[in-house]
């Protein structure tokens, strides 16, 4: 009983799980433009966010994924983020026409705020 009423106040409500999946869609954004355009596959925001959600959430990216994000499994949600990217990178003309846009900075200002958004949850 005492443990059941901790995971029911334990659960996110919708606008925090909406965040999670921000920050996680925003850094898969920044994360893919480096790699695909600049060769660039350490996966820096997605490690920055998941130290970020285990210091002060007690959760990772992976269990985001597999229980925020509609599809309910990282695997599916993963190839969806990328295929979303490599959409938005053909609709700009690739790497090059997403440079001239300004894309990364854009990319990079919605994660930042994504992380902002995190940091100043409850």
């Amino acid at each position: 009983m005492v443990i059941s009423m901790f995971i029911a106040a334990a659960a996110p409500d919708e606008l925090t799980r909406q965040r999670y999946i921000e920050a996680v869609e925003a850094a898969a954004a920044v994360d893919f433009y480096h790699a695909h355009c600049r060769g660039d596959v350490s996966a820096r925001r997605m490690d920055n966010l998941n130290k970020l959600l285990v210091s002060s959430r007690r959760m990772t990216i992976l269990e985001v994924k597999d229980d925020y994000f509609p599809e309910r499994n990282y695997r599916h949600v993963e190839q969806r983020l990328e295929r979303d990217f490599m959409a938005l990178l053909r609709e700009n003309g690739g790497c090059a026409g997403a440079k001239a846009a300004g894309l990364i900075e854009q990319f990079t200002a919605r994660y930042e705020a994504a992380l902002a958004a995190i940091r100043a949850l409850p």
